[in-house]
């Protein structure tokens, strides 16, 4: 556990005091109340739940879920010194069960002296289910309190039983606003050379929301300033901090968030919002590969035949950038990216396919029309096999009016239902016009 989890809030000129100035920057801005804690306002505003439960005394076993350098070990330390709890950090990344034995024999021990424990399990979704159900008896039985953290959404990695038994508080990143005011305060801290408003702009964006990225930012920009600079600027944050990085979860919540608001943009045809989607992609490092894939898909989901050029132009990017690699083959996806955009829309293959294959999947095995069915042997067109057949590509209009392909009993039935958009409005047309035919010709029939 480090203090660099720490995030706060106060007035810049009221630094607290510390024993520790060698510390890190983080440890040594370790907030000492909720006040000081920066951001959260949703959990520890007036009359919000966290701020309720610290006032009120009610100290519950909860879940907190959030992005990197938000403040959840910050929350869990602040919990325990409220109620004056004895607090045991667990690592799911280096511990085990037999930890959690250690923390179950430890809180026995309190309770028998009459105190809290809080047990802290950092990256608990790194636990298995047979870890985290170890927990579950002794969060019952009111042993102790148990608070996991978690940058993934424990939905799909904490197990139900130990969900439900835990209230799940969702942590933010900081905005561009909290991020200046931890700016103001490290300075403080430090004594160093103020910031520029573009270097404190240009500091928050490299942070990207997380406190911690952002402390060992200031730190690194503080060591590298002049003693006599009048203030840190952009040169100087550069040297500091080399080549920008910012963060992206390539496994978690934030990377199907991305591709979901990818997917979306192309969707509602806006060309701008899906190029900036593909490039904070390929910013945060995610596998190219899959980027082409996800845009072949949508090309079949999104536009369909409304324009089926789209699926070749998908299929054409990625072999394209098989063939040249990055970065010159990532124009070829940009190139189909605004394309899959600007195309007309159409899912009507999409529903159709869907529907169709939930039909047949509640449908009983309907047999095969005769006239539908081949017929190799003789005994096979004895039977009828094929009979009755009429070969469209020697009617007129190379089409059978009144002809009838689906099983009986299905003969109305419509999956598949163009939208008056780009190719399909032709499509649909045509469809029109043979179905107008085929009524016609059923109608005629004795």
């Amino acid at each position: 556990m480090t203090a660099q989890d720490l995030l706060f809030e106060s007035d810049p000129s009221e630094v607290p005091a510390t024993a520790q100035t060698d510390a890190p920057l983080a440890e040594q801005l370790r907030p000492r109340t909720l006040d000081e804690v920066i951001g959260q306002q949703q959990l520890l505003g007036p009359g919000k739940p966290l701020r309720v439960a610290f006032e009120t005394g009610r100290l519950h076993s909860m879940i907190l879920w959030g992005p990197p350098g938000v403040g959840k070990t910050t929350l869990a330390l602040l919990v325990a010194q409220s109620f004056d709890a004895q607090f045991i950090a667990i690592s799911a990344v280096l511990g085990g069960v037999k930890d959690i034995r250690e923390a179950v024999e430890r809180a026995q021990v309190a309770k028998a002296q009459g105190r809290r424990t809080v047990v802290f399990v950092d990256e608990v979704h790194r636990f298995n289910k047979a870890q985290q159900d170890a927990f579950l008896p002794h969060v019952e039985s009111g042993l102790f309190s148990f608070i996991g953290a978690t940058t993934e959404n424990p939905s799909f990695e904490v197990n139900s039983a130990l969900l439900s038994r835990a209230t799940v508080h969702v942590l933010k990143a900081l905005d561009e606003a909290e991020l200046l005011a931890l700016i103001a305060r490290a300075r403080a801290q430090l004594g160093c050379p103020p910031f520029s408003a573009a270097a404190a702009k240009r500091l928050a964006a490299y942070a990207d929301g997380d406190a911690r990225r952002l402390l060992n930012a200031v730190d690194a920009a503080a060591s590298v300033a002049a003693p006599d600079l009048a203030e840190i600027d952009e040169a100087t944050l550069e040297r500091a901090l080399g080549e920008q990085l910012r963060r992206y979860d390539k496994g978690g919540e934030q990377f199907y968030d991305v591709i979901s608001a990818l997917h979306k943009s192309v969707r509602g045809s806006d060309p701008d919002a899906a190029l900036y989607w593909f490039a904070r992609m390929l910013d945060g490092g995610v596998d190219v590969r899959y980027i082409a894939r996800r845009l072949v898909r949508m090309a079949s989901e999104d536009i369909g035949l409304a324009d089926p050029r789209a699926l070749r132009i998908c299929l054409d990017a990625s072999e394209t950038y098989e063939r040249l690699g990055s970065p010159e083959g990532e124009l070829t996806l940009a190139q189909a990216v605004v394309f899959l955009a600007v195309a007309p829309k159409s899912n009507a293959v999409y529903k159709a396919y869907n529907a169709v294959r939930a039909f047949v999947k509640q449908d009983g095995t309907r047999p095969v029309p005769m006239h539908l069915r081949n017929a190799p042997t003789g005994l096979m067109k004895q039977l009828g096999y094929g009979s009755q057949y009429q070969y469209a590509h020697d009617a007129p209009g190379g089409f059978v009016a009144g002809e009838q392909y689906l099983p009986e009993g299905l003969e109305d039935q419509r999956f598949y239902e163009p939208v008056p958009r780009g190719l399909e409005q032709r499509i649909g047309e045509k469809l029109a016009e043979l179905r107008r035919l085929n009524e016609e010709a059923r109608a005629a029939k004795p």
